[in-house]
């Protein structure tokens, strides 16, 4: 059974980081629903299996991104000035998003996200060109923006980027560098949430071996070898792309994950 995980785990990450790459994300909507799965079948305790599928996610997104942000930096593609706008933010959202994870209900919190992708997906489905004028996103803006993103984030398990690109899109970012911004923005999105739920499940009664918190570290590491690897596959696909079909393939993508999240 552990060997059968494992090979789950690689397969997983090396889906992941190509998403990573390619579209600046971190492969968590995928990600969290099959752990879940993966861990029920191996009889984790219940009352913390999707808490802990969420976290081990956000562990193994905070390789994958890294990863991937050294590829689009070797791209020269990272907006620097843009990132360390959004960190701030980001780390005091992800951190906020793990403390009430247990407080909001999870069907409202999903067809408020679902909305939310299908809103966007066909905005940039339709939308020939970016279209809103760079610059037009104030310090404060990027702030509660980048706040919510990280909120978001933590508590379904992602690395943000189905949200960050989206809304750098809007303020004018070219569609390349909005991905490659989304994954540098994904690593501190990771680290605060992962550090926020190994501190809230530390006293977890029940946890499986192997856990810090509620973060299964042998699917982390199992996640984590295999995305760095196809991570920078992914960037160098998203430089090879025209930008509008980039931008369709991304919609394609949100709609999918919308339609996941509502087929629960």
């Amino acid at each position: 059974m552990f060997i059968e995980m494992v090979w789950v785990c690689l397969l997983l990450g090396a889906v992941s980081g190509v998403l990573a790459g390619l579209f600046g994300i971190g492969g968590g909507l995928v990600i969290v629903p099959v752990l879940a799965m993966v861990f029920k079948a191996w009889a984790f305790p219940d009352a913390s299996l999707l808490l802990m599928a969420v976290a081990t996610s956000l562990a193994s997104i905070a390789l994958t991104s890294l990863s991937s942000a050294r590829a689009h930096h070797r791209l020269g593609a990272v907006v620097w000035t843009k990132v360390w706008r959004l960190v701030p933010g980001l780390m005091l959202g992800a951190g906020l998003g793990a403390v009430v994870a247990n407080g909001i209900p999870a069907d409202t919190l999903r067809l408020i996200l679902a909305g939310f992708l299908v809103c966007v997906g066909l905005q940039m489905a339709l939308r020939k060109t970016p279209g809103f004028g760079g610059g037009g996103q104030s310090h404060w803006q990027d702030y509660a923006v980048s706040t919510l993103i990280g909120l978001l984030s933590a508590l379904v398990g992602i690395g943000g980027g189905t949200l960050t690109v989206p809304y750098l899109v809007r303020g004018g970012m070219v569609m390349q560098k909005a991905v490659a911004v989304s994954s540098t923005c994904g690593f501190p999105i990771a680290v605060a949430g992962t550090v926020s739920y190994v501190w809230l499940g530390w006293s977890a009664y029940g946890q499986p071996d192997w856990s810090f918190g509620y973060v299964f570290m042998p699917a982390v590491l199992g996640m984590g070898l295999s995305s760095m690897v196809t991570a920078p596959i992914g960037a160098k696909w998203a430089h090879r792309l025209p930008a509008r079909r980039l931008r369709r393939y991304f919609s394609v993508l949100l709609f999918a994950m919308a339609i996941k999240l509502l087929w629960h």
